[in-house]
């Protein structure tokens, strides 16, 4: 006859059975970057199911132009790995990349490229200068647009109705 198992300590923590979502933490980042002031942008950089990085905007905070979060979740995954090649690794973003941090996910080998709303004014993946179409950029990443699309879309209009 089987024996009860024993109830868990009160203190005991559950294991969660949820599956990663890099996309969700991405938007946990863009929320925590609008909190302080800076546009609402967050992207994770996954290897293996492992989430290597994430970080949100911090060009205000920083006072550096190339502290996007997808410049910063690319350099602390870099330094987490020890290489300047993330080969084999993902990076969910919130927003369409920018030429630079498109040029900065090409050189960095990233292997797949996940983004929440398009840019038209600023993106250059699928808009602009479609970097990855181009035939002098050194490697393009798999990439797929428009995941949760309308809440990325919505959580910049509110932080930008919010400014004017």
């Amino acid at each position: 006859m089987p024996q009860p198992r024993p109830s868990p300590a009160p203190d005991a923590k559950q294991i969660d059975a949820k599956p990663l979502d890099p996309m969700a933490l991405a938007f946990d980042e863009a929320r925590a970057a609008a909190d302080r002031g800076e546009v609402p942008v967050g992207a994770v950089v996954t290897r293996d199911g492992t989430v290597l990085a994430s970080a949100g905007n911090r060009t205000l905070e920083f006072k550096d132009p190339t502290a996007h979060a997808e410049m910063l979740a690319l350099r602390l995954a870099c330094e987490a790995i020890g290489s300047e090649r993330l080969t084999g690794c993902d990076l969910h973003v919130t927003l369409e990349p920018c030429p630079m941090c498109a040029a900065a996910i090409s050189f960095a080998r990233i292997r797949r490229l996940y983004f929440g709303a398009s840019d038209p004014k600023g993106g250059a993946v699928e808009n602009g200068v479609r970097l990855y179409a181009s035939p002098t950029c050194h490697h393009a990443p798999e990439v797929y647009g428009g995941l949760r699309e309308s809440e990325a879309a919505a959580l910049l209009r509110s932080f930008f109705q919010g400014r004017r």
